[in-house]
Order: C-alpha cells, then structure tokens, then sequence
C-alpha cells in the first residue's frame, strides 16, 4: 500500500495531470472516476490504476493492474473535489487522420478550440450524434487534459480524436474527395438548416473568442449561419457543434 505523496509513482501521475508533453512523452494520460475506470478495464487500456484503500475493498477484483493508496493521501493527490476513490493511467491510443478522408462519411473539425470543457462536450456529443472522427488544428487544446477526459464522460476512449499540422490542407484535401465542408460563420446568408448535409460533410467549428480563421472559412465549400434573435451575437461553440452534428443526423435520415 501507497502511505505518502512523495511516492514516486504518486508525483508521476502529479506530473501527468499537469504537462501535456509528460502525457505525450509517455504515451499516457489520466482518467479519475469509477465509471470511466471500470470501462477502460473492460477496454484493455489501464496500463496502472490507484484505489483509495477504502474503494479497494468495496471493489474486490479487478481486471487491471492497481495499486492500493492510503484513503487520506488518495484524497490529497485526487483532483476532483469528491473523490471517487480510483486514478487511472490510460494509454494515448496510437494513430493519425491520415486514413480519415477515405473511410470517414461524418467529421468534426475544430480549429485552435481552447476551453476544455468545450471540447469535452464536443466529443461526447460527437459520439452520441454518430460522428466518425473529431479533429483538432494543432494550436487547440490538448484533448488528454484532464478537464476535457472529465468532460466526456467516457467517450474519449470510443471516439477517434486527431490533431492535424495544417487544417485548411485537411479542408482542401476533404474537398477533393467529395466532402462538404460546412463552415459556421457569423457573416454567411445561408441558415445552417438550408446547407446540403446529405452527403459526405464535415462541420467546421472555430475558436471561442475569433471564430474561424480566413483561411479556414475560405477553404470551406459552404458556409452557414445559425440564426439569433434578441441581443445575442454567437452561440457557445459547443452549443453551435451540437445544433450541426445534430442537424447532419436529420439530413441524412
């Protein structure tokens, strides 16, 4: 059993949670919580799990490799507010969009997306509205940081997230192989419910503050407002990305 914090198992995972480039070095991110951990169990993807002393006899037998840590010092190190009991070290899925274009039919595609909570939502929506793939420009926030593991309830180990070097070539390329890139723009004429999402069609999704960069809209083969009334400018962006991917689900009905 785990009795100090200064255990050297205990400050990698300190590490993990905090630098992005640990979690790439390594191969691996951080994933809290019973549920999230008991699905990467049945996964295969746990590389090491830590259980609070009590949660470990609560559990019984589990699938993965674990270690047992002192209630008190799991409750330090956790850094959810209510513990739950269980730190998993999950391994970073290996792979690249490079294969997407040709076996992809539903894409999200989010350039420079930087509020983790965002992003999480996204990629639990993306799931739930049977999207193929999510893909990051490469300056967005980094999909294994743990607000944003937290944020997708899970459905960061079921759908295929990707970072690209350069999102406009993605746009283009996506173009070239009969996809119709769909830009959401604050200064378009067309309402987002009048765009052609019947085919293949990937939705561009911009960041929070700018929107979609010039480039990135004029690469687009479509762009789209969605409507407002009253006072309000702008939707939150993973509002804008639900009403979309959704919208795609009724088009292709």
């Amino acid at each position: 059993m785990i009795t100090s914090e200064n255990n050297a198992q205990l400050k990698n995972i300190s590490v993990l949670l905090k630098k992005g480039k640990e979690r790439q070095k390594k191969g691996l991110f951080v994933a809290e919580g019973r549920k999230m951990f008991l699905e990467a169990c049945e996964l295969g993807i746990v590389e090491k799990a830590y259980l609070s002393e009590s949660y470990a006899k609560e559990l019984g037998k589990v699938t993965c490799d674990y270690e047992t840590v002192l209630d008190e010092v799991f409750n330090r190190i956790a850094e959810t507010v209510t513990p739950q009991g269980v730190i998993a070290l999950i391994r970073i899925p290996e792979g690249d969009a490079s294969g997407i274009v040709k076996t992809a039919r539903k894409l999200l595609l989010l350039e420079d997306l930087q509020d983790p909570g965002n992003l999480g939502t996204m990629i639990r929506t993306a799931e739930a509205a049977g999207m193929d793939a999510v893909i990051l420009s490469k300056n967005s926030v980094d999909v294994y940081n743990p607000k944003v593991v937290r944020s997708t309830m899970g459905a960061v180990f079921r759908v295929p997230v990707f970072y690209t070097e350069d999102l406009v070539g993605l746009i283009k390329e996506l173009n070239d192989n009969g996809f119709n890139t769909i830009a959401t723009h604050l200064a378009a004429k067309k309402n987002y419910y009048d765009a052609d999402l019947s085919g293949k069609t990937a939705i561009l999704i911009g960041n929070e503050g700018n929107g979609l960069s010039d480039e990135a809209t004029s690469a687009a083969g479509e762009k789209v407002r969605i409507p407002m009334a009253g006072k309000v400018e702008s939707l939150n962006a993973s509002v804008a990305a639900a009403l979309m991917m959704y919208e795609l689900i009724r088009c292709k009905k």
